[in-house]
């Protein structure tokens, strides 16, 4: 498989996703300043989801141009961060409608823990078939240590929660701000 198909799945499998989140959202049936209130928690766990997968999805795509040769491994690895991802529409679901119920909280933040693994998990698959290649091998050491820094803040999202929902959700946009403008070393690899 060449890595223009690897890519095209996969953006194919994201436009999905976030198609699903968006058919989600529904018009209040009260056309009032109240109903707007009363479907906003369903309208901001939406805006948190798109900017979640928008990141994963500018990630992926850096991340991809750096593949040199895909593998089973790396198919695999990709089709589980899909999968986690794809549970992303199902988990903002369930913390929009029950935006204050620390359990709702506790699924979405565990669905971003599993996301944010398979991410590693996938570049750590893409890193290990570019050994040879001493830049790419230190640009991969960096990701790596970004990676981990995510899925620890995503843990602490986790234990937070255990105290306050909307902590926890706050802790959750860190993620998000880190990966939003993507590494700068990448995309200059990727120009390249």
């Amino acid at each position: 498989m060449t890595r223009s198909r690897l890519e095209a799945f996969s953006d194919g499998v994201i436009a999905i996703i976030i198609t699903i989140m968006v058919l989600e959202l529904k018009a209040p049936k009260d056309p009032s300043y109240d109903g707007f209130i009363k479907v906003l928690p369903v309208f901001l766990s939406y805006t948190l989801s798109f900017l979640i997968v928008a990141v994963y999805w500018v990630n992926h795509h850096h991340l991809i141009h750096l593949v040199q040769k895909v593998d089973g491994c790396m198919l695999w690895s990709n089709m589980n961060l899909l999968f986690w991802m794809s549970l992303i529409p199902w988990a903002t679901d369930c913390l929009g409608t029950n935006h204050a119920a620390p359990q709702m909280v506790r699924l979405y933040v565990l669905d971003a823990i599993a996301c944010a693994v398979s991410f590693y998990i996938l570049r750590h698959s893409i890193a290990r078939t570019q050994k040879q290649d001493a830049g790419l091998v230190e640009l991969h050491r960096k990701l790596s240590t970004k990676n981990i820094v995510s899925i620890a803040i995503y843990l602490t999202s986790l234990m937070v929660s255990f105290v306050s929902a909307y902590g926890a959700i706050a802790i959750m946009i860190i993620p998000a701000m880190m990966y939003f403008v993507p590494d700068r070393a990448v995309e200059k690899r990727v120009q390249d």
